[in-house]
Protein backbone atom coordinates (compact mmCIF):
# COMPACT_ATOMS: atom_id res chain seq x y z
CA UNK A 1 0.00 0.00 0.00
CA UNK A 2 1.05 3.50 -0.76
CA UNK A 3 0.03 6.86 -0.06
CA UNK A 4 -0.50 8.06 -4.02
CA UNK A 5 -2.99 5.00 -4.14
CA UNK A 6 -4.87 5.71 -0.86
CA UNK A 7 -5.30 9.27 -2.71
CA UNK A 8 -6.97 7.89 -5.78
CA UNK A 9 -9.16 5.88 -3.75
CA UNK A 10 -10.41 8.51 -1.51
CA UNK A 11 -10.68 11.33 -4.38
CA UNK A 12 -12.54 8.46 -6.54
CA UNK A 13 -14.64 7.09 -3.58
CA UNK A 14 -12.87 3.71 -4.68
CA UNK A 15 -14.51 2.27 -1.16
CA UNK A 16 -18.02 1.33 -0.35
CA UNK A 17 -19.68 4.23 1.25
CA UNK A 18 -22.33 2.55 3.40
CA UNK A 19 -21.88 1.94 7.09
CA UNK A 20 -18.86 4.12 7.24
CA UNK A 21 -17.79 4.98 10.65
CA UNK A 22 -14.93 5.87 12.85
CA UNK A 23 -12.31 3.91 14.41
CA UNK A 24 -14.62 4.98 17.69
CA UNK A 25 -17.57 3.22 15.97
CA UNK A 26 -19.09 6.85 14.64
CA UNK A 27 -21.47 6.95 11.69
CA UNK A 28 -19.53 9.15 8.56
CA UNK A 29 -21.39 10.62 5.84
CA UNK A 30 -19.11 12.28 3.05
CA UNK A 31 -20.81 15.41 1.56
CA UNK A 32 -17.81 16.31 0.03
CA UNK A 33 -14.72 14.30 -0.29
CA UNK A 34 -12.89 17.90 -0.70
CA UNK A 35 -10.09 19.10 -3.41
CA UNK A 36 -6.57 17.38 -4.16
CA UNK A 37 -4.23 19.71 -2.64
CA UNK A 38 -0.91 18.78 -4.55
CA UNK A 39 0.96 21.63 -2.64
CA UNK A 40 2.35 21.32 1.23
CA UNK A 41 -0.88 21.49 3.71
CA UNK A 42 -3.39 18.33 4.24
CA UNK A 43 -3.99 16.52 0.79
CA UNK A 44 -7.64 17.13 0.57
CA UNK A 45 -9.21 20.73 1.22
CA UNK A 46 -12.09 22.16 2.23
CA UNK A 47 -14.03 19.06 2.62
CA UNK A 48 -17.69 18.44 4.38
CA UNK A 49 -18.80 15.27 6.36
CA UNK A 50 -20.69 14.42 8.69
CA UNK A 51 -19.83 12.75 11.62
CA UNK A 52 -22.00 11.18 14.54
CA UNK A 53 -24.74 13.35 12.98
CA UNK A 54 -22.54 16.68 13.03
CA UNK A 55 -21.71 18.10 9.93
CA UNK A 56 -17.70 19.32 9.58
CA UNK A 57 -16.18 21.48 7.27
CA UNK A 58 -12.08 21.54 6.91
CA UNK A 59 -9.75 19.00 5.46
CA UNK A 60 -9.15 15.45 5.30
CA UNK A 61 -5.23 14.01 5.79
CA UNK A 62 -4.58 10.49 4.51
CA UNK A 63 -1.32 8.14 5.89
CA UNK A 64 -0.46 4.59 5.64
CA UNK A 65 -0.80 4.29 9.15
CA UNK A 66 -2.00 6.48 11.77
CA UNK A 67 1.05 7.13 13.51
CA UNK A 68 2.38 8.71 10.19
CA UNK A 69 0.51 11.93 12.01
CA UNK A 70 3.46 12.03 14.60
CA UNK A 71 6.40 10.76 12.22
CA UNK A 72 5.51 13.84 10.10
CA UNK A 73 5.13 15.89 12.98
CA UNK A 74 1.69 17.15 11.70
CA UNK A 75 0.96 18.01 15.53
CA UNK A 76 3.26 20.90 15.76
CA UNK A 77 2.29 22.16 12.75
CA UNK A 78 -0.80 24.78 12.67
CA UNK A 79 -1.71 24.27 9.13
CA UNK A 80 -3.40 20.68 10.33
CA UNK A 81 -5.70 22.53 12.71
CA UNK A 82 -8.37 22.22 10.34
CA UNK A 83 -8.05 18.47 9.56
CA UNK A 84 -11.57 17.00 10.56
CA UNK A 85 -11.04 13.41 9.78
CA UNK A 86 -7.83 11.23 9.46
CA UNK A 87 -7.99 8.78 6.50
CA UNK A 88 -5.82 5.75 7.03
CA UNK A 89 -4.75 2.42 5.78
CA UNK A 90 -4.34 1.04 9.33
CA UNK A 91 -5.36 2.40 12.36
CA UNK A 92 -2.49 2.04 14.81
CA UNK A 93 -2.35 4.29 17.01
CA UNK A 94 -5.12 7.80 18.33
CA UNK A 95 -4.55 11.41 17.10
CA UNK A 96 -5.10 13.99 18.97
CA UNK A 97 -4.97 17.80 18.44
CA UNK A 98 -2.70 20.23 20.29
CA UNK A 99 -5.39 20.98 22.68
CA UNK A 100 -5.86 17.87 23.34
CA UNK A 101 -9.36 16.49 21.19
CA UNK A 102 -9.35 13.85 19.73
CA UNK A 103 -9.51 13.87 15.65
CA UNK A 104 -11.62 11.37 14.19
CA UNK A 105 -9.87 8.10 12.02
CA UNK A 106 -11.25 6.53 8.81
CA UNK A 107 -9.72 3.12 8.53
CA UNK A 108 -10.11 2.52 4.80
CA UNK A 109 -8.48 -1.12 4.42
CA UNK A 110 -11.92 -2.60 5.75
CA UNK A 111 -13.83 -0.90 3.22
CA UNK A 112 -11.94 -1.39 -0.17
CA UNK A 113 -12.62 -4.76 -2.19
CA UNK A 114 -9.74 -7.42 -2.31
CA UNK A 115 -10.65 -7.55 -6.33
CA UNK A 116 -9.61 -4.20 -6.65
CA UNK A 117 -6.54 -4.45 -4.48
CA UNK A 118 -5.86 -7.65 -6.76
CA UNK A 119 -6.00 -5.81 -9.94
CA UNK A 120 -3.79 -2.48 -8.39
CA UNK A 121 -1.66 -5.49 -7.80
CA UNK A 122 -1.32 -6.91 -10.79
CA UNK A 123 -1.29 -3.68 -12.58
CA UNK A 124 1.94 -2.54 -10.84
CA UNK A 125 3.85 -5.87 -10.76
CA UNK A 126 7.09 -6.10 -9.99
CA UNK A 127 7.13 -8.22 -13.55
CA UNK A 128 9.06 -6.61 -16.69
CA UNK A 129 7.00 -5.15 -18.72
CA UNK A 130 7.29 -2.30 -21.60
CA UNK A 131 4.30 -0.69 -20.04
CA UNK A 132 1.88 -1.69 -17.01
CA UNK A 133 -1.36 -2.59 -18.22
CA UNK A 134 0.21 -4.04 -21.63
CA UNK A 135 -2.40 -7.65 -20.54
CA UNK A 136 -5.02 -5.58 -20.14
CA UNK A 137 -5.11 -2.65 -22.53
CA UNK A 138 -6.80 -4.25 -25.49
CA UNK A 139 -9.51 -4.82 -23.22
CA UNK A 140 -10.01 -0.98 -22.46
CA UNK A 141 -13.49 0.20 -23.50
CA UNK A 142 -13.55 1.81 -27.00
CA UNK A 143 -15.36 4.68 -25.91
CA UNK A 144 -13.20 5.36 -22.63
CA UNK A 145 -9.80 4.64 -25.22
CA UNK A 146 -11.02 6.81 -27.58
CA UNK A 147 -11.90 9.62 -25.35
CA UNK A 148 -8.68 9.63 -23.23
CA UNK A 149 -6.76 9.72 -26.59
CA UNK A 150 -8.10 12.76 -27.96
CA UNK A 151 -7.64 14.04 -24.71
CA UNK A 152 -4.34 13.14 -24.86
CA UNK A 153 -3.71 14.83 -28.10
CA UNK A 154 -4.82 18.13 -26.72
CA UNK A 155 -2.77 17.82 -24.13
CA UNK A 156 0.32 17.26 -26.38
CA UNK A 157 -1.01 20.12 -28.61
CA UNK A 158 -0.80 22.18 -25.16
CA UNK A 159 2.60 20.99 -24.51
CA UNK A 160 3.69 21.94 -27.77
CA UNK A 161 2.08 25.73 -27.50
CA UNK A 162 4.57 26.70 -24.36
CA UNK A 163 7.38 26.87 -27.41
CA UNK A 164 5.49 28.96 -29.72
CA UNK A 165 3.81 31.23 -27.20
CA UNK A 166 7.30 32.00 -25.87
CA UNK A 167 8.78 32.26 -29.17
CA UNK A 168 5.14 34.50 -30.13
CA UNK A 169 6.25 37.13 -27.38
CA UNK A 170 9.91 37.47 -28.09
CA UNK A 171 8.95 38.28 -31.69
CA UNK A 172 5.93 40.53 -30.33
CA UNK A 173 3.65 38.66 -31.56
CA UNK A 174 4.70 38.54 -35.15
CA UNK A 175 2.97 35.27 -36.35
CA UNK A 176 5.22 35.29 -39.63
CA UNK A 177 8.43 35.94 -37.29
CA UNK A 178 7.15 32.98 -35.25
CA UNK A 179 6.31 30.47 -38.31
CA UNK A 180 9.65 31.21 -39.13
CA UNK A 181 10.99 30.16 -35.98
CA UNK A 182 9.33 26.96 -36.05
CA UNK A 183 9.87 25.95 -39.41
CA UNK A 184 13.23 26.31 -39.05
CA UNK A 185 12.80 24.39 -36.31
CA UNK A 186 11.06 21.78 -38.13
CA UNK A 187 13.62 21.34 -41.00
CA UNK A 188 16.24 20.97 -38.61
CA UNK A 189 14.55 17.37 -37.44
CA UNK A 190 15.81 15.94 -34.29
CA UNK A 191 19.57 16.59 -34.60
CA UNK A 192 19.75 20.32 -36.15
CA UNK A 193 16.27 21.30 -34.60
CA UNK A 194 18.18 23.85 -31.66
CA UNK A 195 20.44 24.95 -34.06
CA UNK A 196 18.04 26.09 -36.55
CA UNK A 197 15.82 27.67 -34.37
CA UNK A 198 18.94 29.59 -32.76
CA UNK A 199 19.54 30.09 -36.64
CA UNK A 200 16.28 31.28 -36.91
CA UNK A 201 16.31 33.47 -33.51
CA UNK A 202 20.00 35.38 -34.75
CA UNK A 203 18.23 37.37 -37.28
CA UNK A 204 15.35 39.63 -37.54
CA UNK A 205 12.46 38.18 -39.89
CA UNK A 206 12.32 41.53 -41.66
CA UNK A 207 15.49 40.81 -42.75
CA UNK A 208 14.36 37.23 -44.12
CA UNK A 209 11.65 39.63 -46.13
CA UNK A 210 13.87 42.32 -48.13
CA UNK A 211 15.97 39.53 -49.09
CA UNK A 212 13.32 37.09 -50.48
CA UNK A 213 12.67 38.47 -53.99
CA UNK A 214 16.98 37.00 -54.24
CA UNK A 215 16.90 33.33 -53.93
CA UNK A 216 20.83 33.02 -54.07
CA UNK A 217 20.97 36.30 -51.35
CA UNK A 218 18.32 34.46 -49.04
CA UNK A 219 20.09 30.78 -49.53
CA UNK A 220 23.37 32.46 -48.39
CA UNK A 221 21.77 34.71 -45.91
CA UNK A 222 20.67 31.05 -43.98
CA UNK A 223 23.89 29.49 -44.80
CA UNK A 224 25.98 32.23 -43.39
CA UNK A 225 23.53 32.66 -39.69
CA UNK A 226 23.28 28.97 -39.52
CA UNK A 227 27.35 29.26 -39.66
CA UNK A 228 27.98 26.76 -43.17
CA UNK A 229 29.93 29.05 -44.46
CA UNK A 230 32.75 29.94 -42.16
CA UNK A 231 35.10 27.41 -43.61
CA UNK A 232 36.61 27.42 -46.70
CA UNK A 233 35.92 25.16 -50.19
CA UNK A 234 37.23 24.72 -53.36
CA UNK A 235 33.72 25.74 -54.77
CA UNK A 236 32.37 28.93 -57.05
CA UNK A 237 28.64 28.17 -55.39
CA UNK A 238 30.37 28.57 -52.08
CA UNK A 239 32.36 31.43 -52.85
CA UNK A 240 29.48 32.99 -54.28
CA UNK A 241 27.46 32.47 -51.41
CA UNK A 242 30.06 33.69 -49.09
CA UNK A 243 30.07 36.85 -51.36
CA UNK A 244 26.59 37.40 -50.97
CA UNK A 245 26.49 36.54 -47.04
CA UNK A 246 29.72 38.77 -46.19
CA UNK A 247 27.78 41.98 -48.01
CA UNK A 248 24.34 41.38 -45.90
CA UNK A 249 26.65 40.58 -42.52
CA UNK A 250 27.98 44.28 -43.24
CA UNK A 251 24.63 45.69 -44.41
CA UNK A 252 22.33 44.29 -41.73
CA UNK A 253 25.16 44.26 -38.94
CA UNK A 254 24.75 40.39 -38.53
CA UNK A 255 26.75 37.69 -36.16
CA UNK A 256 26.07 34.31 -36.91
CA UNK A 257 25.30 31.73 -34.47
CA UNK A 258 29.17 29.97 -33.47
CA UNK A 259 30.00 27.37 -35.67
CA UNK A 260 29.80 23.64 -35.10
CA UNK A 261 25.94 23.61 -33.74
CA UNK A 262 25.17 22.42 -37.17
CA UNK A 263 25.59 18.72 -38.11
CA UNK A 264 25.83 16.59 -40.68
CA UNK A 265 26.88 13.63 -38.36
CA UNK A 266 24.09 10.31 -37.76
CA UNK A 267 21.97 11.98 -41.07
CA UNK A 268 20.71 10.83 -44.24
CA UNK A 269 21.99 12.87 -47.30
CA UNK A 270 18.44 14.02 -48.31
CA UNK A 271 18.14 15.54 -44.20
CA UNK A 272 21.99 17.11 -44.51
CA UNK A 273 21.42 20.82 -43.74
CA UNK A 274 22.23 22.10 -46.58
CA UNK A 275 19.31 20.57 -48.69
CA UNK A 276 17.18 21.58 -45.70
CA UNK A 277 18.34 25.20 -45.47
CA UNK A 278 18.22 25.56 -49.35
CA UNK A 279 14.44 23.97 -49.29
CA UNK A 280 13.77 26.66 -46.49
CA UNK A 281 15.29 28.94 -48.31
CA UNK A 282 13.28 27.89 -51.40
CA UNK A 283 10.00 28.15 -49.10
CA UNK A 284 10.72 31.65 -48.18
CA UNK A 285 11.07 32.77 -51.74
CA UNK A 286 8.48 31.57 -53.16
CA UNK A 287 5.80 32.96 -50.49
CA UNK A 288 6.07 36.66 -48.95
CA UNK A 289 3.09 36.24 -46.50
CA UNK A 290 3.69 32.16 -45.53
CA UNK A 291 1.68 32.45 -42.60
CA UNK A 292 -1.62 34.33 -44.16
CA UNK A 293 -1.42 31.39 -46.49
CA UNK A 294 -1.30 28.40 -43.77
CA UNK A 295 -4.33 30.13 -41.71
CA UNK A 296 -6.18 29.94 -44.91
CA UNK A 297 -5.55 26.09 -45.58
CA UNK A 298 -7.51 23.81 -43.75
CA UNK A 299 -7.25 20.70 -45.86
CA UNK A 300 -4.34 18.05 -46.69
CA UNK A 301 -4.27 17.72 -50.08
CA UNK A 302 -3.79 21.79 -49.92
CA UNK A 303 -0.93 21.83 -47.67
CA UNK A 304 0.54 19.44 -49.77
CA UNK A 305 0.68 21.91 -52.71
CA UNK A 306 1.39 24.67 -50.24
CA UNK A 307 5.26 23.01 -49.64
CA UNK A 308 5.85 21.68 -53.31
CA UNK A 309 9.28 23.27 -53.13
CA UNK A 310 12.73 21.94 -53.28
CA UNK A 311 16.26 23.54 -53.76
CA UNK A 312 18.36 25.94 -55.98
CA UNK A 313 20.14 24.22 -59.23
CA UNK A 314 23.71 23.70 -57.39
CA UNK A 315 22.18 21.08 -54.85
CA UNK A 316 20.35 18.62 -57.68
CA UNK A 317 24.23 17.66 -58.18
CA UNK A 318 25.63 17.91 -53.97
CA UNK A 319 24.54 17.39 -50.72
CA UNK A 320 27.64 19.46 -49.56
CA UNK A 321 29.80 21.63 -51.42
CA UNK A 322 32.75 19.34 -51.66
CA UNK A 323 31.44 16.66 -53.48
CA UNK A 324 29.18 16.76 -56.77
CA UNK A 325 26.65 13.44 -56.83
CA UNK A 326 24.02 12.13 -59.25
CA UNK A 327 21.62 14.26 -60.02
CA UNK A 328 18.26 14.18 -58.01
CA UNK A 329 15.41 16.90 -57.70
CA UNK A 330 15.32 16.96 -54.04
CA UNK A 331 11.79 17.75 -53.39
CA UNK A 332 10.15 17.41 -49.88
CA UNK A 333 8.42 14.35 -49.77
CA UNK A 334 5.15 14.09 -48.14
CA UNK A 335 6.32 12.13 -45.11
CA UNK A 336 8.55 15.35 -44.15
CA UNK A 337 5.43 17.33 -45.07
CA UNK A 338 3.66 15.13 -42.69
CA UNK A 339 6.13 16.46 -39.33
CA UNK A 340 6.20 19.61 -40.62
CA UNK A 341 2.27 19.68 -40.36
CA UNK A 342 2.06 17.47 -36.98
CA UNK A 343 5.33 18.80 -35.38
CA UNK A 344 4.17 23.06 -36.82
CA UNK A 345 1.85 23.44 -38.84
CA UNK A 346 -1.16 21.98 -36.78
CA UNK A 347 -0.08 23.24 -33.22
CA UNK A 348 0.53 26.88 -34.65
CA UNK A 349 -2.82 27.07 -35.74
CA UNK A 350 -4.23 25.73 -32.51
CA UNK A 351 -2.49 28.11 -30.99
CA UNK A 352 -3.94 30.72 -33.22
CA UNK A 353 -6.96 30.02 -32.91
CA UNK A 354 -7.12 30.06 -28.83
CA UNK A 355 -5.45 33.40 -29.59
CA UNK A 356 -8.87 34.36 -31.18
CA UNK A 357 -10.81 32.50 -28.47
CA UNK A 358 -12.45 29.72 -30.62
CA UNK A 359 -12.80 26.57 -28.97
CA UNK A 360 -13.86 24.34 -32.20
CA UNK A 361 -10.46 22.75 -33.69
CA UNK A 362 -12.25 19.77 -35.28
CA UNK A 363 -10.73 21.27 -38.98
CA UNK A 364 -7.41 20.71 -37.32
CA UNK A 365 -8.50 17.02 -35.95
CA UNK A 366 -9.58 16.77 -39.87
CA UNK A 367 -5.99 17.38 -41.04
CA UNK A 368 -4.64 15.01 -38.78
CA UNK A 369 -6.70 12.17 -38.98
CA UNK A 370 -6.09 12.54 -42.72
CA UNK A 371 -2.09 11.81 -42.20
CA UNK A 372 -0.48 8.52 -42.17
CA UNK A 373 0.43 7.11 -39.22
CA UNK A 374 3.82 7.98 -37.85
CA UNK A 375 6.53 4.74 -37.74
CA UNK A 376 8.99 4.15 -34.66
CA UNK A 377 9.04 1.98 -32.04
CA UNK A 378 6.89 3.00 -29.65
CA UNK A 379 3.76 2.78 -32.03
CA UNK A 380 5.01 -0.53 -33.03
CA UNK A 381 4.94 -2.11 -29.45
CA UNK A 382 1.32 -0.32 -29.14
CA UNK A 383 0.91 -2.61 -32.79
CA UNK A 384 1.73 -5.78 -30.85
CA UNK A 385 -0.80 -4.94 -28.35
CA UNK A 386 -3.48 -4.68 -30.67
CA UNK A 387 -3.68 -0.88 -30.26
CA UNK A 388 -3.84 0.05 -33.68
CA UNK A 389 -3.18 3.22 -35.51
CA UNK A 390 -4.64 4.31 -38.10
CA UNK A 391 -3.63 7.81 -38.89
CA UNK A 392 -1.44 10.57 -36.88
CA UNK A 393 -4.07 11.68 -34.72
CA UNK A 394 -3.63 8.23 -33.00
CA UNK A 395 0.17 8.14 -33.50
CA UNK A 396 0.13 11.85 -31.40
CA UNK A 397 -1.93 10.62 -28.58
CA UNK A 398 -0.28 7.34 -27.98
CA UNK A 399 3.03 8.97 -27.98
CA UNK A 400 1.38 11.10 -25.28
CA UNK A 401 0.48 8.02 -23.00
CA UNK A 402 3.52 6.21 -23.60
CA UNK A 403 5.92 9.28 -22.91
CA UNK A 404 3.73 11.12 -20.20
CA UNK A 405 1.83 8.20 -18.28
CA UNK A 406 3.05 5.05 -19.01
CA UNK A 407 6.75 6.02 -18.84
CA UNK A 408 6.45 7.97 -15.33
CA UNK A 409 4.12 5.04 -13.71
CA UNK A 410 0.90 7.47 -13.87
CA UNK A 411 -1.37 4.87 -14.15
CA UNK A 412 -3.64 6.25 -11.71
CA UNK A 413 -3.51 9.09 -13.44
CA UNK A 414 -4.86 7.45 -16.45
CA UNK A 415 -8.41 6.34 -18.24
CA UNK A 416 -6.83 3.16 -18.87
CA UNK A 417 -5.21 2.12 -15.79
CA UNK A 418 -8.64 3.40 -13.71
CA UNK A 419 -10.59 0.83 -15.49
CA UNK A 420 -8.66 -1.54 -15.20
CA UNK A 421 -8.19 -1.00 -11.45
CA UNK A 422 -12.19 -1.26 -11.30
CA UNK A 423 -12.71 -4.71 -13.42
CA UNK A 424 -14.95 -7.11 -12.90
Amino acid sequence: MNENLLHFIWKLKLFSLNNLETTNGEKIHIISNGIHNLNTGPDFLNAKIEIANQVWAGNVEIHINSSDWYRHKHEIDENYDAVILHVVWEHDVEIFRKNNAKISTLELKQYISKEFLNNYSQLFSKNKKWINCENDIQLANTFILDNWLERLYFERLEQKSTLINQILVSNNNNWEATLFCMLAKSFGLKVNGEAFLNFANSLDFSIVRKVASNKVQLEALFFGQAGLLSSTYESLYFEKLKSEYDYLKVKFNLKPISNGQVQFFRLRPNNFPTIRLSQLAFLYSKYQNLFSKIIEINTLELFYKLFEISTLPFWETHYTFEKESKKSTKKLTKSFIDLILINTIIPLKFVHLKSLGKTDFSVLLTVLEQIKPEKNIIISKFNNLKIKSPNAFKTQALLQLKNEYCSKQLCLQCAIGKTILNKS
